[in-house]
């Protein structure tokens, strides 16, 4: 891992934000912290939740350079917090990397690989627009602290994945997976068929991780799904649910581009072994139990922490308004928040989706409006929702 600077280094400190009298999570802070509505990252118990890093000089600019210079940059970036927080890359855990281009992919791994020439992370890519025009590359990762269990898990008879990534990465009860796409394990090639054959073959692929691991999808807490087009979304809903007859996993599901055109969809999922497992609709506005969704849980608690499901906040009279939309977003994340015990000062991360990166300052007026200070870390880029009049969907997680 690559050394912080000493002049950097001075600036660099670990903030612990009491809940209950206790601490509950650390706010890292390294380098210069600019003006922005998240921390680069947040610890809490054994793992480190990493805001989504550019490729950025010392005063936040986007430096200048093709994919490989930006690529080099932004895992610099993701080190440099790594350390801060006392820990390195080679404890990463699970990394979602975005790149502006999918024509890039080949060179973005081409760096990636040499950060992780041995047990790399999962991994999940997709292509999305950024919120600063001028980078091709954003980031983002949870890693393990030094001491703690990060195993490999490869599904036997499976060979080694073409890009540099894990099927995944074990620590502790935890389980984080790669993106699952319609390939086979076997000797990776590409199962074609529509959103409903391609849908299945990543769930079956996630069913031989789970496998591997010692779990099942009984298991999962929460998945991110990634389809190309918004017209599959319910052919997408039909395959998937049958792997969750009760109690599905929180998730968000929104468009983007996939590494081939090949694809169609792509899944990653986390699991939480054991410990009970407790789910939560979101009440209503006035207190009234909320309504089921049959694909998703609003919120799963496994492992003393709350995973969040995507949630959006467009209403009549709103469907233009990114400001009044992110309000009732986070108005509905906090009643799931409470129905379960929590509160914002035990998110640890969030993961922001916005249809148009004109309006990234207006969502972050409302988001600042609820998280004050010490913020969760945090991810935001550009990307599709299935709700056509949705114009934001924020995806979170508590610990305490």
């Amino acid at each position: 891992m690559k050394r912080v600077a000493p002049y950097l280094a001075c600036l660099i400190s670990i903030a612990a934000v009491a809940a209950g009298g206790q601490s509950a999570r650390q706010i890292v802070r390294a380098g210069r912290q600019a003006d922005l509505p998240f921390s680069p990252a947040v610890k809490a118990g054994n793992l480190i939740y990493l805001s989504g890093q550019l490729p950025t000089d010392d005063a936040g600019k986007v430096i200048a350079g093709d994919i490989r210079v930006q690529t080099r940059r932004a895992l610099d970036n993701l080190a440099r917090v790594l350390e801060a927080a006392g820990s390195g890359l080679d404890r990463a855990a699970t990394v979602h990397v975005y790149l502006k281009n999918a024509a890039d992919f080949p060179a973005m791994n081409e760096v990636y690989q040499s950060y992780w020439p041995k047990d790399p992370p999962a991994r999940t890519t997709v292509a999305a627009n950024l919120m600063v025009p001028e980078a091709l590359i954003e980031v983002s990762a949870v890693a393990v602290s030094p001491g703690s269990e990060r195993r490999v898990i490869h599904p036997a008879g499976w060979v080694r994945s073409a890009a540099p990534y894990s099927y995944g990465i074990l620590s502790g009860d935890t389980l984080f997976l790669a993106g699952l796409l319609s390939r086979s394990g076997k000797d990776n090639s590409v199962v074609a068929g529509d959103i409903r054959v391609q849908t299945r073959t990543a769930m079956e692929n996630g069913a031989e991780i789970l496998k591997a691991a010692g779990m099942s999808f009984a298991d999962v807490v929460a998945s991110r799904v990634f389809i190309t087009d918004v017209s599959d979304f319910q052919g997408m809903n039909e395959v998937y649910r049958s792997y969750f007859p009760k109690d599905p996993p929180a998730r968000a599901t929104v468009r983007a581009g996939l590494m081939g055109p090949q694809y169609l969809v792509e899944v990653t999922m986390t699991a939480v072994r054991g410990g009970g497992r407790t789910v939560y609709t979101t009440p209503n506005a006035d207190g009234s139990p909320g309504k089921p969704n049959p694909n998703l849980s609003s919120a799963v608690l496994a492992g003393g922490r709350l995973f969040v499901s995507g949630m959006m906040g467009n209403m009549p009279g709103n469907e233009s308004d990114m400001a009044a939309q992110t309000r009732e977003t986070l108005a509905r994340i906090g009643r799931t928040l409470r129905a379960a015990g929590f509160d914002w000062g035990d998110v640890v991360d969030s993961m922001v989706y916005v249809t148009d990166a004109a309006k990234f300052a207006a969502m972050n007026a409302a988001y600042r409006e609820v998280f004050r200070g010490d913020f969760p870390a945090r991810t935001t880029v550009e990307a599709g929702l299935v709700n056509p009049a949705g114009l934001v969907e924020i995806m979170v997680t508590a610990a305490r």
